[in-house]
């Protein structure tokens, strides 16, 4: 079974399959989800950091009364983190059931407060997650994700539509997740 490009698949301490793109690609089902960046490789346990979806959650925020004047704004709303706790609990669920994934369910999760772009060398052309220039510029995220931080402050480079340059800053909230016992375990204890 492929689940991810060969370079990508790696491996948690625990030596659980950890399979960025699959994980990434499972919770970009949920429409309130734009982009995902999964964490994990050579590392206690897997993490996400997240891109909402801004006109999916912008819609819902219109229908909820949530005012946010940007995507800075929506994305740091309590409301928001909560619906995204959820697709990412909902995520973890799947994977209990999915043996060779059921370890690299997500522990932790934040949401982005810029939206990864191509113009920023985030994203391939095609819209491919350029990992090792996501782990330079966002890695006191990375740092947080795995030192028990709930919080992060970050100060990253935007680029605007007309070419010019800026700062954006924030803080960016990190969520616990609670992870589920592989549904195959007691299988596989059986068959040992």
């Amino acid at each position: 079974m492929i689940i991810d490009r060969a370079k990508d698949v790696g491996k948690l301490n625990n030596g659980s399959v950890f399979a960025p793109k699959y994980l990434e690609n499972k919770i970009k089902f949920f429409p309130e989800v734009q982009e995902a960046v999964a964490v994990g490789n050579g590392r206690d346990f897997a993490t996400m950091m997240i891109n909402i979806d801004l006109v999916s959650v912008g819609n819902w925020a219109e229908r909820n009364n949530v005012i946010s004047a940007s995507y800075q704004e929506l994305a740091g709303h309590p409301d928001v983190y909560k619906m995204v706790e959820r697709r990412v609990d909902e995520l973890n669920q799947s994977l209990k059931d999915e043996p060779r994934m059921a370890g690299s369910q997500i522990k932790r999760f934040l949401i982005l407060i810029k939206e990864l772009d191509a113009d920023d060398g985030e994203l391939t052309r095609t819209q491919k997650v350029r990992r090792t220039l996501i782990e330079d510029r966002y890695a006191p995220l990375y740092t947080a994700l795995y030192d028990g931080s709930d919080m992060c402050h970050l100060e990253t480079e935007v680029t605007f539509e007309d070419g010019r340059k800026g700062m954006i800053k924030g803080d960016v909230r990190i969520v616990d997740m609670q992870t589920y016992p592989s549904a195959a375990a007691p299988m596989q204890e059986a068959a040992e």
